[in-house]
C-alpha cells in the first residue's frame, strides 16, 4: 500500500510544490489538501492519511493545535510531520512536544522531503538539528528529570535512546550495537512504553529536555 499523505499548508504554492514532490515518487500519494488547521480532523476522519504534512502558522486553528487535537480525538492518529520555514522556531519545538513526529524545512530539496515522509511513516525520528536541541534543554525540567528516572531504563536500552537521539535508524543502531534489528525493536519499545513516548521523536525530546542526553 503505498504512503498517503494530507498536505495542510494556507499557501497554495507550497501544497502544489509539495504534491508535485511527493506524487512523482512511487509509493506515496498524496490524499487531499486543506488551507487551514480546522479542517484536518474531519479530512483525517474522511481519507485516514498516513502521514499529514502540515504547516505551523495558519490563521484559524495553527499547526500547534491542529496537532494536539488531532491526537486527542483520532483513535490510530496519522504521524504528522510540521512543515516550517525556520528550523529555530519556537512553534516549531512546541509542535513536536504535542505529539509531531518531526518537521520539515519549506526550503527543503525534494529528496530530503521525500525521505522525511518515509521515516515518519515508518516510525523512526529525524535528526534533530543543534537548535531544536537547544529548545529541547531549555524547556527541560525537575519533572523530565524526574520522570526519566523513574522510567528506570535497562543499559542497553539507555544505550539504545542515546542513539535515537542521535537520528539513527534501528537497522543502524542495530549495526552499532552489533545486534539483529528485532533485537532493537525490543528495546525501541521497551523505551518508549517507559516514558509514556507515542513515538520516537517524543523518546528524543524527553531525552533532550530531562538532560539524560546534552544538545551539544
Amino acid at each position: 500500500m503505498p504512503i498517503s499523505v494530507l498536505l495542510v499548508d494556507d499557501e497554495p504554492l507550497v501544497r502544489a510544490g509539495l504534491r508535485a514532490v511527493l506524487e512523482a515518487q512511487p509509493g506515496i500519494e498524496v490524499s487531499g489538501e486543506a488551507a487551514d488547521g480546522a479542517a484536518v480532523i474531519p479530512l483525517v476522519r474522511e481519507l485516514r492519511p498516513d502521514v499529514v504534512a502540515m504547516d505551523v502558522r495558519m490563521p484559524l486553528m495553527d499547526g500547534i493545535e491542529a496537532t494536539r487535537t488531532l491526537l486527542r480525538t483520532v483513535p490510530e492518529p496519522p504521524k504528522i510531520l510540521v512543515i516550517t520555514t525556520f528550523e529555530n522556531d519556537e512553534y516549531v519545538y512546541e509542535a513536536l512536544r504535542a505529539g509531531a513526529s518531526g518537521f520539515l524545512l519549506k526550503r527543503a530539496r525534494p529528496v530530503e522531503v521525500v525521505n522525511a515522509v518515509r521515516l515518519v511513516a515508518e516510525g523512526e525520528s529525524l535528526l534533530f538539528p543543534a537548535a531544536v536541541r537547544s529548545l529541547a534543554a531549555e524547556y527541560g525540567s525537575r519533572k523530565a528529570r524526574q520522570e526519566m528516572k523513574r522510567a528506570a531504563l535497562t543499559d542497553r536500552e539507555a544505550n539504545v535512546l542515546r542513539l535515537m537521539a542521535q537520528g539513527l535508524s534501528n537497522a543502524e543502531i542495530a549495526a552499532r550495537l552489533v545486534v539483529g534489528s528485532e533485537t532493537v525493536k525490543t528495546h525501541v519499545s521497551g523505551v518508549l512504553a517507559k516514558l509514556g513516548a507515542r513515538d520516537r521523536t517524543q523518546a528524543v525530546i524527553a531525552a533532550y529536555e530531562s538532560g539524560f542526553v546534552s544538545p551539544k
